[in-house]
């Protein structure tokens, strides 16, 4: 499944370690880290940045997007998943 981070853009949810806050001098640290070494992915279009996505591959895409937000999201994406998967299964008698 994919996570809507905002403006088209989407990451792969099962790659998704963790959703931040950005209120956090650490966190605006680790941007400035990713950044630097070539691990960021810009999904803001400019605007302000809200929560960091911190994959498997230690990217942070940066979205414009509450964490809050996103995660209500990544819990919906896995109830459709679930649902999916149950449809798909044959029932035991």
């Amino acid at each position: 499944m994919l996570l809507n981070v905002g403006f088209d853009n989407a990451v792969v949810q099962e790659r998704i370690v963790a959703v931040i806050d950005v209120n956090s001098t650490p966190v605006k640290r680790m941007i400035e880290e990713a950044r630097k070494s070539g691990f960021l992915i810009d999904a803001t279009h400019g605007k302000k940045i809200r929560a960091v996505i911190v994959t498997d591959s230690n990217h942070c895409v940066i979205s414009a997007i509450q964490a809050e937000t996103l995660l209500v999201r990544f819990g919906n994406n896995e109830k459709l998943q679930d649902k999916k998967t149950k449809e798909k299964e044959p029932e035991k008698k």
